[in-house]
């Protein structure tokens, strides 16, 4: 037992000042407040405070990337300003996905509900986030991000995937997205959509496993897309409950035929 516990002291040390998942989920959660002030306004009374808030938000990254180890072979500065200088671009993206979901649910009465309460607003957003990190080669981070989002909303995208704009995910739970999904613009998912690999095996890591969704096409709940070949042509509609292992052309409508059966119940009098 001696040698089990020093094992554990070792590592013990090798991370004690790394910070916690929950540190790192609260900067990116911080950072939507900063970017959304519906989700949580900080109050600023000047231009120079939102200036200043930015410029804690990238040193707090910084932090993070050092801290974190994650990247010996990293210019961990460099990486937290260019992020920072992206912003107003994820920013301009961000809305796009708030507009997908105000244009396509009909109970979205407002922007500010669907950013301030979607779900699937969050978990893109945190997405997008993520996703730039790890396009920048920063490993761990981008993970944490997103399986955080995961946890707070049933919404699981891994970081590398890629996705266009105007991305809409109504409700969203059970949603999962492969790292190398491709998914267009103007893409509508419901919840337990599935994109996923064919068979997972360690060897198939640098390969393409997860399916292409081209502009427009939309993906009912419950559908699993399977392979890394399998394409949704452009303007595809995709049923409910669909099991897909191969591509589909363009403007195809894709649905499942269940063999339901009803009986009439007489009532008990």
């Amino acid at each position: 037992m001696d040698k089990f516990y020093q094992h554990i002291f070792d590592k013990q040390l090798e991370v004690q000042n790394m910070p916690s998942n929950k540190r790192i989920a609260s900067w990116a959660t911080g950072l939507l407040h900063l970017l959304f002030p519906d989700r949580g306004a900080p109050g600023f009374e000047s231009i120079k405070e939102v200036e200043a808030a930015f410029a804690d938000s990238e040193s707090e990254l910084l932090e993070l990337l050092v801290k974190t180890k994650a990247c010996s072979q990293c210019d961990n500065k460099e990486i937290a300003k260019l992020f920072h200088e992206k912003l107003p671009d994820l920013y301009r993206v961000m809305l796009t996905d708030a507009q997908a979901i105000m244009d396509g649910d009909p109970a979205a009465q407002s922007l500010r509900e669907v950013i301030r309460t979607y779900p699937g607003f969050t978990a893109i957003c945190m997405y997008r986030i993520a996703h730039e990190l790890w396009s920048s080669g920063v490993p761990l981070i981008p993970r944490i991000l997103t399986e955080h989002a995961h946890s707070k909303t049933g919404v699981d995208i891994n970081p590398g995937a890629t996705i266009g704009e105007y991305l809409y995910i109504d409700h969203g739970t059970g949603l999962v997205i492969g790292e190398t999904c491709v998914i267009g613009n103007h893409v509508k998912l419901y919840q337990g959509v599935t994109l996923g690999a064919l068979s997972v095996d360690k060897s198939m890591a640098h390969t393409k496993r997860h399916p292409t969704i081209e502009d427009h096409v939309i993906i009912y709940a419950g559908a699993t897309i399977l392979g890394g070949e399998t394409v949704i042509g452009h303007h595809a509609t995709i049923g409910g409950n669909v099991w897909l292992t191969s591509s589909v052309a363009p403007y195809t409508t894709v649905y499942h035929q269940p063999n339901s059966k009803f009986v009439d119940a007489k009532p008990v009098i």
